[in-house]
């Protein structure tokens, strides 16, 4: 086969290098030093290629990130999954060629066959490249794109005061150790892609910003996220509002029955299992969701409305056994005492019996007046604190180091 070869060979610095060779159905550009294809692995050649000159301004990287997915907010490990797209621009003169001699528009190289910004993710914990070996466009002015599709998950200080109503902001801080502020930096741009919306967080709002006083170039991609909350309020609120209402319609039924006990004490070891569930289901931080302290003090007046009625009810029933028990009084005294007692002996004994029982009885009627207000009070209160209660997180001891996420 007839190979055409074109070289063309330009002096960069020194000793830099740029040939284009056309064949058939066979281009290569490569930017590199001479000593640079002695070396064998892609990261020696990334090590070895120089970042393009751009006189005394850094290099401008334009960045476009679109945020196709969100998803698995875990509220435990405050943890956000999310894919992304990053589109990286960039112009590298030493990739330029004439159009006279090279007609071709464009050339697709590979991505270690060139200088490009090597991207770690502060906040992951783990990324995934979608293309291992991802393909960069050169066009003949020498500007260069570079498309990467990545899936990561990062650390998310989700705010979670106010769960389930709760909204956070997590960042995606990209930078490169390659490179200073001084050589180069980035130009970042944000888009939301996201077109399916049924799941629990969804993301409301979506920006890009390059934070001041960093060492290494870099950019953030911040998130916005707000809680639907509808799962949350089904299976948190729903059911600890049935089960105080349970308990105040149990106050309802007579002191004396005792299924009264029975029924306070099943609502308080149902309430009991509710409550282990709800304290593992919700995380713990500087910053505890209210509902945690609210679910405690609704557990702490079933806790008093079911000790009232033990102990009410408890009374009572050792007032019967002792009536029960005792002697007739004409066997505990003589008949001088049993004249005393009056025309009808049984009479005060039953008068005594009465009056404790109507006591106990106008004991627990206010205990229940007192409940109800205090019940409809505490939900007054806990919206107010709803409403007004803020809460800063505890600062960080200090920065945390990067953790190292390269490009494949």
């Amino acid at each position: 086969m007839v190979l055409r070869l074109l070289l063309h060979l330009t002096f960069l610095g020194h000793g830099t290098i740029r040939p284009l060779i056309q064949g058939h159905g066979f281009h290569l550009l490569v930017v590199a030093w001479p000593s640079l294809f002695d070396l064998s692995s892609p990261q020696e050649v990334q090590d070895t290629i120089q970042i393009p000159n751009n006189g005394s301004a850094p290099l401008l990287v334009d960045v476009q990130v679109f945020v196709s997915n969100m998803f698995n907010v875990d509220i435990l490990r405050y943890t956000v999954s999310s894919m992304l797209l990053l589109q990286l621009s960039w112009l590298d003169t030493r990739l330029a060629w004439n159009a006279s001699v090279q007609p071709r528009r464009a050339v697709t190289l590979p991505w270690d066959s060139l200088w490009t910004p090597r991207l770690n993710i502060q906040e992951a914990l783990w990324v995934d490249w979608k293309d291992q070996s991802p393909q960069a466009r050169v066009d003949q002015d020498g500007h260069v794109e570079l498309n990467l599709a990545l899936t990561t998950e990062t650390n998310c200080g989700l705010e979670l005061l106010h769960f389930p109503r709760d909204q956070s902001n997590c960042s995606l801080s990209f930078y490169t150790l390659s490179n200073t502020v001084t050589e180069s930096e980035f130009q970042a741009h944000v888009v939301n892609k996201i077109v399916s919306v049924k799941r629990e967080y969804v993301v409301h709002d979506l920006n890009a910003q390059v934070p001041p006083q960093w060492l290494e170039p870099c950019f953030q991609v911040m998130l916005s996220l707000k809680n639907t909350a509808l799962k949350s309020i089904t299976a948190l609120l729903v059911p600890g509002e049935a089960l105080l209402l349970a308990d105040l319609c149990g106050g309802l039924l007579p002191l004396r029955t005792t299924e009264r006990i029975a029924y306070k004490v099943t609502l308080l070891l149902g309430y009991l299992i509710f409550h282990s569930s709800l304290v593992q289901a919700l995380p713990s931080s500087s910053c505890n969701p209210l509902l945690i302290y609210y679910f405690t003090i609704l557990l702490l007046l079933l806790f008093l409305s079911t000790i009232e009625t033990v102990l009410l009810a408890g009374l009572l029933a050792r007032d019967s056994l002792e009536d029960k028990n005792s002697p007739s009084p004409a066997l505990r005294g003589g008949q001088q005492d049993y004249e005393n007692l009056g025309p009808n002996p049984e009479e005060a004994p039953r008068r005594a019996k009465g009056s404790r029982s109507s006591w106990a009885e106008a004991a627990d009627h206010i205990f229940f007046l007192m409940y109800v207000a205090g019940v409809v009070c505490s939900q007054f209160i806990f919206a107010g604190i709803w409403t007004w209660e803020t809460c800063k997180s505890d600062p960080a001891p200090g920065r945390a180091a990067p953790r190292l996420q390269p490009m494949p």
